[in-house]
C-alpha cells in the first residue's frame, strides 16, 4: 500500500504546533535559561517581539535559539541573524558553535550592510547591477559630493554654502527616514533652506555618478536589498524559499529602511523574530526610528509579545533607580527590571559647588575604589557630551590617572589607511574616480585641476591601467605618473592574494607617506596592522567589501597611550557605552540644558531620548552609580550662572538614592 504524504502551503502556520520532546536535545534548555528566555528559545514559527530589558541576557537567548533550532534539524544556511556589527554576530555564532557543535558556525549571520552586499552580488542581473561593484564608505560619498560641489561651482555663492559632511547627512539621512530633504533642511537645517534646489541637484548628480561608476553607497546596499525583496520576483521568492526563521538583534535602534527589509524578509515563512529594548532607542541621529519597535505589532501578523525583565547584571538599588527614570516615559512597553543579585548600595545624586569639584570628586572617588581592589578597567565615567569632561581630564592627568576617551578617529578613518585603500580600490574598480582624485593629489606637482585633466583622460578611455604603460601613459607625462601606471596596471592584472597587492602598495606608497606627515612612525603601525588583517583575505573583492563594511575601530593612534598602561579609567560618551557594563558609573554633568540638552526641549520626541539616554547610563553599573552635577557654571556670555539638576534626577526621592552635597 503506497505511503501517503500531505502537502502543507509554504508559510503556512500549523494549527496545534507538534510537540517537542526536549528529551533529545543535546542540551537541557529548560535549565539553562529562565522562563522568559525559555520562551523566546523555544518559539518556532511565528512572528515574535522579544522585549530584552537591560542586562536581561539578550545576547544569550539569542545564542541558544540559534542552537535549538540547528538541534531541530533545519539547515543553518536557512537561519539568518542579522545585528549591528560584525563583532556581534561572530561572537554569537561562535558562542553557539561551543555550546552546540560547529553547524551552529555556519548559519547566516552578519550586519544589514553585509548581509546586503552578499545577496546583492549574488542576485545581481535581477537587481540589474554589474555584480563587481565597489562600496563607497561614508568619508568616499563624502568626497563625491565635494567633486560634484566643486565641479557645480557652488562655493561661488556670497553666503556660506554646506560643506560636504553636511550635505551627505542631509542625503543620506532622507533615504534612511524616507523623509523628503527639504523637510529635513527645513526642521533641522532651517539657515540652509535657501539652497534646496543646489542640495537636489546635487543629489541627482551623485546618483548618476554613482551608476554610471558602478559603485554603491550605505545606503544604496539597503535600497536595493528592500527593492529586491518587495518587488517579489522569482529571484527574491527563489531566494526567500531559502530563509525559514530571521532573528534581528538590537532591534531599537532600525530605521525605516531596515525596517523595510525585515518585512520583505517575512514575505514567505513569516517566522521574524526581533529582539530589542525600546527604553534604549538612542540613535536618531543616526536616523534610527523608535517607532519601529512600538509599531512592530502593527506590521507583522498575529506578533506574540515575549518580555524579559530579570537582570543581571546591577543591584536591585540600581534597577530601582533607573525603573524610576523610565516609569515617565511617555510611549514604552511597560517593564520593570528586578535581579536575585543582593547587597547593593542606594546610587549617589552628589551635588557639586561648580565642575571643578565635581572632576576632583571623582578623582578622589576614583583612588578610593582602587584602594578597595576595584581596578580602573571596572570604573566608568559618562558624559551627554564629548566636552564635559575637558575639566576632568585635567584633574586626571594632574592626580596621574591613566584613561582612555571613547569617541576618537576610527582606524579606517585615518588619512594615511584611506590613502593606502585608495591604490587597491582603483586596482579593483579603475573606474573608481574618488580613489583616483586621492592618489593623484598624493604626488608633487599634481593638483585639483590637473588631477581632474588626468581623470578626463582615463574617462575618455584614453590612459588606462588595462594595457601596459609604456603604450598607455605617453612623454607629456612625467616618470611619477609613468610609476604610478606601472603599480596600478600590475595590481589590475597580477594574479595575487590580497596581501602581495597591499604590500605593493604600501612599497610605493611609503616614500610619499613620510614625506606626507610629520609623525609616520606612530602611523606607521596602522598601516603594519592593516598588512596583517590583508593576510586574512583570499580575494580583494572581499577585503575591500569588508574595510568598507565592518572596518577595524580602533587606531594605534588612539589606544597606544593606553596601551602602556595595562589598566586604564573609561571616559565615554552615553552613546559609545551602550552595551557595555562596569562595577562602578559616574554619570557628571546632569544639569538641565546639558543633559538633556537644550536642543531637545523643543520636541517631545528628543526630549524623551533623552530620558532613555539617561536610562542606558544608569542601567551600564553592576555596583555604584554616582549621578553628579555642578550647581553653578560657568558661561562665557554669562560668566557664573546658577544650574538646575537634571529634570531626570530631580524627582528622585530619598528611597531610591543618598543625596550628597559636596564641600571643600
Amino acid at each position: 500500500m503506497p505511503k501517503k504524504y500531505q502537502l502543507k502551503r509554504v508559510g503556512q502556520i500549523p494549527v496545534n504546533p507538534p510537540e517537542v520532546d526536549e528529551s533529545k536535545f543535546v542540551i537541557n534548555y529548560q535549565n539553562e535559561l529562565n522562563s522568559s528566555q525559555y520562551e523566546a528559545v523555544s518559539a518556532l514559527e511565528g512572528n515574535y517581539l522579544v522585549i530584552a530589558g537591560a542586562g536581561s541576557g539578550k545576547t544569550r537567548t539569542l545564542v541558544y535559539r540559534v542552537s535549538r533550532l540547528v538541534e531541530l534539524g533545519n539547515d543553518p544556511q536557512s537561519i539568518l541573524l542579522l545585528t549591528f556589527t560584525r563583532k556581534a554576530a561572530k561572537e554569537m555564532m561562535d558562542r553557539a558553535a561551543i555550546l552546540l557543535d560547529n553547524r551552529c558556525s555556519k548559519i547566516n549571520g552578519g550586519t544589514f550592510h553585509s548581509f546586503a552586499n552578499l545577496t546583492l552580488r549574488k542576485y545581481a542581473k535581477a537587481v540589474k547591477l554589474d555584480n563587481g561593484f565597489s562600496i563607497l564608505d561614508q568619508s568616499d560619498s563624502e568626497d563625491v559630493i565635494n567633486l560634484i560641489r566643486g565641479q557645480l561651482n557652488l562655493l561661488q555663492h556670497k553666503k556660506r554654502f554646506p560643506n560636504k559632511q553636511t550635505i551627505f547627512k542631509v542625503l543620506s539621512l532622507g533615504v534612511n527616514t524616507g523623509r523628503a530633504v527639504e523637510l529635513i533642511l527645513e526642521e533641522e537645517y532651517p539657515h540652509f533652506a535657501e539652497y534646496i534646489d543646489k542640495f537636489l541637484q546635487i543629489q541627482k548628480v551623485y546618483t548618476s555618478y554613482k551608476r554610471q561608476n558602478n559603485l554603491l553607497d550605505y545606503d544604496d546596499l539597503l535600497v536595493y536589498l528592500r527593492d529586491f525583496l518587495l518587488e517579489f520576483s522569482p529571484a527574491a521568492k527563489s531566494f526567500l524559499n531559502t530563509i525559514k526563521f530571521t532573528m534581528v538583534d538590537e532591534y531599537q535602534d532600525t530605521n525605516k529602511l531596515q525596517a523595510e527589509v525585515i518585512q520583505g524578509l517575512g514575505q514567505i515563512h513569516q517566522n521574524i523574530m526581533v529582539v530589542g529594548d525600546d527604553s534604549q532607542s538612542i540613535y536618531s541621529f543616526r536616523g534610527a526610528n523608535f517607532k519601529n519597535i512600538m509599531e512592530f505589532p502593527k506590521l507583522f501578523k498575529n506578533v506574540k509579545l515575549i518580555k524579559m525583565e530579570e537582570n543581571y547584571r546591577s543591584t536591585q538599588e540600581i534597577l530601582n533607580f533607573s525603573n524610576r527614570i523610565i516609569e515617565f516615559a511617555f510611549e514604552k512597553y511597560p517593564k520593570h527590571l528586578f535581579t536575585r543579585k543582593t547587597g547593593g548600595e542606594l546610587p549617589g545624586i552628589i551635588s557639586a559647588a561648580n565642575e571643578n569639584m565635581q572632576s576632583r570628586f571623582i578623582v578622589e572617588k576614583v583612588l578610593e575604589l582602587r584602594e578597595e581592589g576595584v581596578p580602573l578597567n571596572d570604573i566608568a565615567v559618562l558624559f551627554r557630551s564629548s566636552f564635559h569632561s575637558f575639566d576632568l581630564e585635567i584633574e586626571l592627568n594632574k592626580a596621574n590617572i591613566p584613561y582612555v576617551k571613547f569617541g576618537g578617529m576610527k582606524f579606517i578613518e585615518t588619512a594615511h589607511v584611506k590613502d593606502l585603500l585608495a591604490f587597491l580600490r582603483i586596482a579593483q574598480n579603475p573606474s573608481d574616480y574618488v580613489s583616483w582624485y586621492r592618489v593623484l593629489l598624493l604626488h608633487e606637482g599634481i593638483g585639483s585641476k590637473k588631477a581632474q585633466l588626468i581623470m578626463d583622460e582615463i574617462g575618455a578611455g584614453r590612459l588606462s591601467i588595462k594595457s601596459n604603460p609604456e603604450t598607455a601613459v605617453s612623454k607629456k607625462y612625467n616618470d611619477r605618473i609613468y610609476n604610478l601606471f606601472s603599480l596600478l596596471h600590475e595590481l589590475h592584472t597580477k594574479n595575487q592574494i590580497p596581501a602581495d597587492k597591499a604590500e605593493l602598495a604600501l612599497n610605493y606608497y611609503e616614500p610619499i607617506f613620510r614625506e606626507k606627515y610629520d609623525d609616520w612612525n606612530k602611523r606607521k603601525k596602522d598601516l603594519d596592522i592593516f598588512l596583517n588583517i590583508s593576510e586574512n583575505y583570499r580575494s580583494l573583492d572581499s577585503l575591500l567589501s569588508d574595510m568598507a563594511l565592518d572596518p577595524p575601530q580602533d587606531s594605534v593612534i588612539d589606544i597606544e597611550a593606553a596601551n602602556k598602561e595595562r589598566e586604564f579609567l573609561t571616559l565615554s560618551t552615553i552613546h559609545s557605552a551602550k552595551g557595555l557594563e562596569w562595577h562602578t558609573v559616574f554619570v557628571i554633568h546632569a544639569v538641565d540644558g546639558f543633559f538633556p540638552s537644550s536642543q531637545s526641549f523643543e520636541k517631545l520626541e528628543s526630549l524623551e531620548e533623552e530620558r532613555r539616554l539617561m536610562y542606558v547610563a544608569s542601567t551600564r553599573a553592576k555596583q555604584n552609580l554616582f549621578v553628579c552635577y555642578p550647581m553653578h557654571i560657568f558661561d562665557r556670555h554669562n560668566g557664573i550662572t546658577f544650574a538646575k539638576p537634571s529634570r531626570f534626577i530631580e524627582n528622585i526621592s530619598e528611597e531610591l538614592a543618598d543625596q550628597w552635597l559636596l564641600e571643600e
